[in-house]
């Protein structure tokens, strides 16, 4: 049985070399870098459903629960988590689009990864895009830098790598970019560094960073002036904190430091900060506070 169903709009659909981007929810995205870049996408027009995806086989309903809708006593329904493939015309995002998004497989990742690759190569994708975000020991004040994942050198090259060899935990869009290696379609991973001591909360630079970047590599976009302005905003919020406590102060100045002397090449994202400074726990927790207006 298949996991996957076309919708009656999938009939008549005529998209042009689409580029596939690959947005889900679970693993990992720091900063809600990803969820806010689908949003401003989202928001350029109406998307289509295409496909749904069986989420009683895909998803652990124990772990993600529907939500149910409560009217004075009465249960008048469920909002059940989708897993959804929607197309966004050219007028919208630039180019001609498929947005894989919805909560991450708990189980059937193989099969889910196969049935992605089934739809790419019948609506003729020419390349997978999946975004993402993870903490990384860089300071607030640099621009949020993207770096890839990629089934070709060209396309690892053409947005920056982090020059590791590491093994990490995988989420599904490394799994559905591997899927696609195997079948000989092109995919890349884009990933925005997020300072690792504000990445649980929203981190507009590096939302704007991956749009930005998946404007210049597929030509899919939206306007991230809005995101700008909000970035702006933020930095000054910390650097208000920031400026406030002295260690907070060397702990970014080392930061930039470090960051200045990498120059082309990038740290270990998996590094708690640099050598001798402080893990950061304590700026994010501090500053978790300040943002949620609880003093400084």
């Amino acid at each position: 049985m298949a996991l996957y169903e076309l919708t009656s709009d999938a009939t008549n659909l005529s998209l042009a070399r689409p580029v596939l981007v690959v947005a889900m929810e679970g693993w990992i995205d720091a900063g809600a870098a990803a969820e806010t870049a689908l949003a401003t996408l989202m928001s350029t027009g109406t998307p289509t459903v295409v496909a749904t995806f069986d989420d009683d086989r895909l998803l652990d309903h124990r772990a993600r629960r529907p939500v149910m809708h409560l009217e004075d006593g009465i249960n008048t329904g469920l909002t059940w988590p989708e897993t959804r493939l929607l197309a966004m015309p050219a007028r919208a995002v630039g180019r001609d689009a498929l947005f894989l998004v919805g909560p991450e497989p708990d189980h059937e990742w193989r099969g889910f990864c196969d049935a992605v690759f089934t739809l790419a190569t019948q609506f003729g994708v020419a390349l997978a895009v999946g975004l993402g975000g993870f903490p990384a020991p860089v300071p607030h004040t640099r621009p949020a830098r993207v770096v890839a994942t990629a089934t070709t050198p060209d396309l690892a090259a053409d947005v920056g790598f982090l020059p590791v060899t590491i093994d990490v935990p995988a989420g599904i869009e490394s799994a559905i970019e591997a899927r696609f290696a195997a079948g000989g379609l092109a995919a890349v991973g884009l990933w925005a560094r997020v300072p690792h001591y504000v990445s649980a909360m929203p981190y507009p630079d590096a939302s704007a960073a991956l749009l930005e970047t998946l404007q210049r590599v597929a030509g899919v976009g939206a306007d991230t002036t809005e995101l700008r302005t909000e970035a702006r905003a933020h930095r000054d919020r910390v650097d208000e904190l920031v400026a406030g406590n002295a260690e907070h102060t060397a702990m970014v100045r080392a930061l930039e430091a470090q960051l200045d002397e990498e120059a082309d090449r990038f740290a270990n994202p998996l590094s708690g900060g640099p050598d001798g400074l402080p893990s950061g726990d304590e700026l994010a927790a501090e500053l978790e506070r300040f943002l949620r207006g609880e003093g400084r």
